[in-house]
């Protein structure tokens, strides 16, 4: 059979890339065609038309609305989350030959209409699913928009640092904060470093601005759809500007969101109908929202926001040291999974709190984070160097991709690992990754850009300490699997070794 399928995470970087590659493996390994179309950070390039007639079936394998899902109307369709794709692209195979043998069409796939088809922003949201479940959707829409500004900005901000301090000495990091945008435009200087410090400082700035608005923007959109924009955007300028910082625009997303969604569903008469969604609704839904935010709960927000602040830099000593062993477990915990995703939004949004100095403990939390989010995948590759005889022949392909997943600090490169045999593996990168996170924290390191792992190392105050925190997270998590796994060894990895001796010696009487 010949399917085509759309494979999209919230992030759109590693499970999205992920699904495509299992699930063109696993349909050729069942003697299927499929043909992938990826709609991730990086944009998408949309499947031939032609592809789409020919399929037999479709499968989305996606946690956001596939973009323009029309184009499938017809076909029997498979629809799953990006998860399910990476750890069992076998089923979903199945799934999908299941669909096409019934003949059955879900109503879904004739939408002409349905949530993110058009060229709006996507976002999947399950109006069915538990309340618990709509709240993480809803924040990872917020959180999925934001993380583009914040690597931008960051990594931006960081080289802003790295050129001043070329150019002014060991104040630049200093020095650069004090460059007017003003002066820049009206006496840029091509030839000047302390000049292009400056471009780069001011851009990155201007680029973490963003961040709250964002956040608190996508999570109204993802409430609310379209109305949700303007009240979500301006709410988390409000949060901004009057020092509410994450927390406020976690407040006005949801606030905005709900807003934008109970005025849209009034019942008007038809004269007003066509001036609901651009005037009535974001005029409203803004309004009620600035009114609450600067006059009700702004200020409480704002009050908390300082303290956290004040409690994080007033933190040092064994205290650091745990938080940095809390925050690795918790990336170690899930590989990308909504626990590692609690700790590294804490981490950046720590990123966008005004008034931050060089050393400030907010870029020694995203240091711990980054590092301990690099060890799982790293770790499985290199016991699968060690102790080969322990994984299969699929496992070990895979220590081979983790390479450059862990390096990378794409934790997700350690889940096929994590699928096959999730205790010893979990048991392993937990508390391993946690080494790594409190060791970062003991020695200092911090880290102004939210990606990138090993590639922006100039970029990562004390890199030698960073490194070999991630060196002992790696080796502690590779010995640790490396022994659960000695204990009792896969039936799979014994019968492939067995295999593979017998060949050997059958090779060697040839």
């Amino acid at each position: 059979m010949k399917f085509v399928a759309v494979s999209s995470c919230p992030t759109g970087i590693a499970h999205t890339y992920m699904a495509a590659e299992a699930l063109e493996q696993a349909g050729k390994a069942a003697g299927h065609e499929v043909h992938v179309e990826t709609q991730g950070a990086a944009g998408s390039t949309p499947l031939d038309p032609q592809l789409i007639a020919e399929a037999d079936g479709v499968i989305f394998a996606a946690d956001l609305e596939v973009k323009d899902r029309d184009r499938f109307a017809g076909k029997p369709l498979v629809d799953v989350g990006v998860k399910k794709a990476v750890h069992d692209p076998t089923g979903v195979i199945a799934m999908a030959v299941a669909a096409v043998e019934q003949g059955i069409v879900p109503a879904q796939a004739t939408r002409g209409a349905a949530r993110g088809s058009g060229s709006g922003p996507a976002t999947k949201v399950d109006m069915n699913a538990p309340v618990g479940t709509r709240i993480r959707q809803w924040l990872m829409t917020g959180v999925s928009y934001m993380i583009p500004f914040v690597a931008a900005g960051g990594i931006l901000i960081a080289l802003g640092f790295m050129v001043a301090q070329a150019a002014w000495g060991n104040t630049g990091a200093i020095e650069v904060t004090k460059v007017s945008v003003t002066d820049l435009v009206a006496n840029f200087n091509v030839l000047s470093g302390r000049d292009w410090a400056g471009v780069l400082f001011h851009t990155g700035a201007l680029a973490f601005g963003f961040l709250v608005p964002v956040l608190s923007g996508f999570i109204a959109y993802g409430i609310a759809d379209r109305p949700g924009l303007v009240p979500g955007f301006v709410g988390g300028a409000i949060a901004g500007a009057i020092g509410a910082g994450y927390l406020g625009g976690l407040a006005t997303g949801f606030l905005a969101g709900f807003l934008a969604l109970w005025i849209s569903r009034w019942n008007v008469p038809k004269g007003v109908r066509g001036v609901m969604p651009v005037v009535v609704t974001p005029l409203l839904s803004t309004a009620i929202t600035g009114i609450v935010m600067l006059v009700v709960i702004g200020k409480p927000i704002a009050s908390m926001m300082s303290g956290l602040t004040s409690w994080l830099n007033g933190m040092s000593g064994a205290n650091l040291i745990l938080m940095g062993a809390l925050l690795g477990a918790m990336m170690g915990f899930d590989l990308g999974g909504p626990v590692n995703k609690v700790a590294y939004t804490f981490a950046v949004t720590g990123l966008a709190t005004e008034g931050l100095t060089a050393g400030a403990v907010q870029y020694r939390v995203m240091a711990a984070v980054m590092a301990a989010g690099m060890v799982a995948p790293l770790a499985m590759a290199l016991a699968t160097f060690v102790r080969k005889s322990l994984f299969t022949h699929a496992e070990r392909e895979n220590g081979k991709a983790a390479i450059l997943l862990g390096l990378s600090f794409i934790s997700e490169g350690a889940i096929p690992f994590a699928a096959a045999d999730p205790w010893r593996v979990i048991v392993s990168s937990v508390v391993g990754s946690g080494a790594t996170g409190a060791a970062v924290m003991a020695f200092g390191s911090g880290q102004i850009a939210p990606h990138g792992g090993i590639w922006i190392l100039p970029l990562i105050t004390s890199p030698f300490g960073f490194f070999v925190a991630l060196v002992i997270g790696v080796l502690i998590t590779a010995a640790i699997v490396v022994a659960l796994k000695s204990m009792s060894p896969s039936p799979i990895a014994v019968a492939e070794e067995a295999a593979d001796e017998q060949a050997a010696l059958v090779g060697q009487a040839a």
